[in-house]
């Protein structure tokens, strides 16, 4: 197993990419921006994605986006194949990604929305803290991505301060923190985790 960062020889995998977002999120009943293999192509090209690969055969993946100016990073649509599930494939592509964005972007703050607990957790691990929507880019053509994701309306409802997304943010200017490190409040974090996530399903189950 090989994890690396994705150039225009990997084009090939971007319809079995898009495909298997598609399927995890149908599945799981999560939402997630749909995103078309035009579009995954596009971060390839430019460097912004690491895929893993199992000789030749697609394992998993996770792109880049920035915002403002560069002043804001994502690392966006992590997803590992069925096939190579429960192996810690996802927390290996995780920390490829998250590296890869520091060295692009240096000063950026990294932030990740996510509805996944597992995500939620690796995410702790790495230094991001959770945080409200109003802390991430304002950018709109972000929020505008936003809006193939089944959970938009809420989004529209709550004028971007809630949908079932947890925002989280790893600030270089305040974190301080080896990936190879456990972060010092991994457990408060966590715990906090869960409970925001009980909060917004009782707020879904309200309506």
């Amino acid at each position: 197993m090989k994890i690396v960062i994705a150039d225009r020889s990997h084009s090939i995998y971007a319809e079995i990419i898009c495909k298997t977002i598609a399927e995890a999120a149908e599945v799981r009943g999560t939402g997630i921006a749909k995103r078309k293999p035009e579009y995954i192509i596009t971060k390839m090209e430019n460097g912004n994605a690491v895929i893993a690969l199992d000789g030749e055969i697609f394992a998993g993946f996770c792109y880049i986006e920035a915002w403002g100016h560069g002043k804001f990073v994502a690392n966006s649509g992590l997803i590992v194949h069925p096939d190579y599930r429960g192996k810690s494939l996802a927390k290996q592509i995780k920390k490829v990604v998250f590296e890869h964005s520091r060295t692009k972007f240096p000063l950026a703050k990294i932030f990740s929305i996510t509805t996944g607990l597992p995500v939620m957790k690796l995410n702790s691990d790495l230094g991001y803290k959770p945080v409200t929507f109003s802390e991430l880019t304002d950018d709109q053509s972000f929020w505008k991505g936003c809006q193939t994701c089944k959970n938009y309306d809420v989004l529209q409802r709550t004028s971007q301060s809630m949908c079932l997304c947890t925002g989280m943010l790893f600030d270089p200017e305040k974190t301080k923190i080896s990936t190879n490190e456990v972060h010092p409040y991994n457990k408060k974090v966590w715990t906090r985790l869960k409970n925001i996530k009980q909060a917004l399903f009782l707020k879904k189950d309200k309506k």
